[in-house]
């Protein structure tokens, strides 16, 4: 399997996040249209950079998952492992 492929649930859940991104970003433009307090719009900023980490995250799931199911027989390596590597990624993306 292509790591850059993703299931169809998978890509479901990503496109959802972007188009709730997109409009957290036309949010802030419009923020900053009407001249709203600086402080307001760097709290929006940071709840979609979250949004945004979040995205990365599934997206670093789904090849993280892609490269063990295609690499190593199922017999080799259990969902606990893929589990674990993936918790210790994470850890370290934050």
């Amino acid at each position: 399997m292509n790591d850059s492929y993703f299931n169809q649930l998978g890509k479901i859940k990503i496109l959802s996040r972007l188009k709730r991104i997109e409009g957290q970003i036309r949010g802030i433009q419009g923020m900053i249209i009407e001249e709203r307090p600086c402080s307001d719009i760097m709290v929006q900023m940071a709840a979609a950079k979250s949004a945004l980490n979040q995205v990365s995250k599934l997206i670093l799931e789904n090849h993280v998952n892609s490269w063990f199911d295609s690499s190593v027989s199922s017999d080799d390596i259990s969902q606990e492992m893929v589990t674990e590597v993936m918790d210790l990624i994470l850890r370290f993306l934050k």
